[in-house]
């Protein structure tokens, strides 16, 4: 089967999308299918083989200038190439360029328009390429942002379109009246317009059911499945650590207060104070971006003046083989996320090294402990329940070493790649026959 999957780039950032979508095409490659993997927005950024085109669709510079300046939308296609080139567009992103949905809305409702929207010369350049070049038997859209593509599709007789759901309620939630209306709008009426929707766990497939008003039967629960080569092949003991050896807490995502990583230096702060002589360190990675280093300067001052002084190392952003180390480094690791989560990957990739976790029970993280049982809930944006909750688990070492094997197992049984590539094949078969 051809299959031509379009990937929103994440202006050169890890994100857990542009993971999941890589992880996948790769996947499907595995079992012998023709993927495409085409790049949106920006390049796509992974820590595993990038398998995306080396080319850009819809470039972010060619779609702002478009929307800000009517002469972009009729400027001929060499200069829009020049304008797409990948190297140009990660150097932009790479300067802090705008991700801020308070700007954005404009744009975002433009977009969704598709072939009404001042993007239209970007759509038909897409969707010639699509249907004249790669001739795919299934168009699959990574997040619902881009429902503005599927009209044009189906007027031109091309396959039927998939949509996956990613999270990218946070972003229009924080769009402006009267951008955030239109785009409710928007998405209604285009969401009518994709034969399935994709949703990695139940939680966020019975929301995002409501917020794009479709039945809930027409989105699909594949959960996300790991590339686990080089994660942990047996669990953790639990007791590894001496006894005057600290404990390591750690947090794995990008460095921004949606993540909640202050919610965690308080929750250590709270045990640190009460309890001096437990020996335990507080370790963060994850990606900062410009936008995000005022948060974590903040925190480093907070931290430096507290009873965490001393305690607390940040080890910047990781690559495959580095993030793999620094999971089996800790003992128990926590992503409070003050929103609620749609997908949870540093859970699970946290469970495939067999170190449990500490996360709140809202979003999808409730169904992910109790698929796993690979961790234990606190109360979201309750710093005093999370200290609880870590504390429990930095005094039993034989709870630690329960929950980390059992999250390990479930991780294997129930979250690999290849399952969840034979389930998306599975739905593409059902689609086009």
């Amino acid at each position: 089967m051809k299959i031509a999957y379009l990937a929103a780039g994440a202006a050169g950032m890890y994100c857990g999308s542009c993971l999941h979508d890589n992880t996948l095409a790769a996947a499907l490659l595995k079992l012998g299918e023709d993927v495409t993997l085409v790049p949106i927005y920006t390049p796509i950024r992974t820590d595993e083989r990038d398998m995306s085109e080396p080319r850009v669709f819809f470039g972010g510079i060619n779609a702002y200038l478009q929307q800000k300046v009517p002469l972009f939308r009729y400027t001929p296609r060499w200069l829009d190439r020049w304008l797409d080139h990948p190297v140009l567009l990660l150097v932009l992103a790479g300067r802090g360029a705008s991700v801020d949905a308070k700007k954005l809305g404009p744009m975002t409702v433009s977009m969704l328009k598709g072939e009404q929207g001042n993007q239209r010369k970007e759509l038909v350049k897409l969707v010639d390429w699509l249907l004249e070049e790669v001739q795919p038997d299934v168009v699959h859209l990574s997040n619902s942002m881009m429902l503005g593509l599927a009209r044009m599709i189906a007027e031109r007789c091309g396959p039927p379109v998939v949509c996956s759901l990613s999270g990218e309620d946070i972003f229009l939630e924080q769009l402006t009246p009267p951008y955030y209306q239109q785009a409710r709008e928007m998405l209604k009426e285009r969401a009518a317009e994709v034969h399935a929707f994709t949703a990695l766990n139940g939680y966020y497939a019975d929301f995002m059911a409501d917020y794009l008003a479709v039945p809930r039967e027409r989105i699909h629960v594949i959960p996300h499945g790991l590339d686990l080569a080089g994660h942990a092949t047996e669990p953790k003991s639990g007791s590894e650590r001496g006894d005057h050896e600290p404990l390591r807490i750690g947090y794995l995502a990008r460095i921004c207060h949606d993540k909640g990583l202050h919610l965690l230096v308080g929750a250590c702060e709270l045990l640190a104070a009460r309890s001096p002589d437990k020996l335990f360190e507080l370790h963060a990675a994850g990606y900062l971006g410009a936008g995000d280093r005022r948060y974590f300067a903040d925190l480093e001052k907070r931290i430096a003046r507290g009873p965490l002084a001393d305690r607390f190392t940040y080890h910047g952003e990781l690559d495959r083989a580095g993030k793999i180390a620094y999971l089996l480094s800790l003992d128990i690791m926590s992503t409070p996320t003050v929103y609620r989560e749609s997908k949870g990957l540093p859970m699970l990739e946290s469970l495939a090294n067999g170190t449990p976790v500490v996360v709140p029970a809202h979003g999808t993280f409730p169904e992910l402990v109790e698929q796993t049982g690979g961790g234990l809930l606190h109360e979201p944006l309750d710093a005093t329940d999370l200290a609880s909750k870590l504390e429990k688990l930095l005094d039993d070492h034989a709870q630690r070493a329960a929950l980390g094997a059992a999250g390990h197992a479930a991780v294997k049984e129930r979250y690999q790649a290849q399952k969840m590539a034979e389930q998306t094949l599975g739905l593409y078969r059902e689609l086009v026959s």
